[in-house]
């Protein structure tokens, strides 16, 4: 399990554009539940994202996973931090995995914010495991990523059924 210390705020959030992006766009400045502000900044983000087509929709999501790589690995270099609390740039990607090619209601959104969170804060099998073991830039969102996708799997058969 990753250390949580929590270390403080770099006050390079607020003057470099690629640290305040790694920082949830700010969000993960705020000094409890960042994971869960970072989810929140996630949904202007879908609601932008949710009027392309599908196919065009994922193909931004995997540039965004890759950036996001980038950005998150080349951050916590730069600040000396493994994965910082703060950086929930990895939520927002989760949350976009999370709502792929959903039909759009508030309550899709809402469920789909539940779901996300509980996996990312749960991190069961094999999410745990991607914490754990991977590092760097992969490390912090690949599980992000895997637990979207157990909650978008989970969304659209609840779409199905209600």
């Amino acid at each position: 399990m990753r250390d949580y210390k929590v270390p403080p705020i770099p006050d390079s959030v607020w003057t470099n554009p690629l640290h305040f992006v790694a920082f949830g766009f700010g969000a993960g400045a705020i000094p409890i539940a960042p994971g869960t502000f970072g989810t929140l900044m996630g949904i202007p983000f879908y609601l932008a994202l949710r009027t392309f087509p599908p196919l065009v929709y994922f193909i931004l999501l995997i540039f965004i996973i890759l950036g996001s790589i980038w950005i998150c690995n080349k951050v916590s270099k730069e600040i000396h931090v493994e994965d910082h609390q703060g950086m929930c740039l990895d939520e927002i990607v989760g949350f976009l995995v999370t709502m792929f090619a959903l039909p759009f209601a508030t309550k899709w959104i809402i469920i789909g914010f539940i779901l996300f969170r509980l996996f990312d804060i749960l991190k069961p099998p094999p999410i745990r495991f991607l914490d754990e073991k991977l590092k760097g830039g992969v490390g912090m969102i690949l599980d992000d990523v895997v637990a979207g996708i157990f909650s978008c799997i989970i969304l659209h058969l609840l779409t199905w059924i209600i």
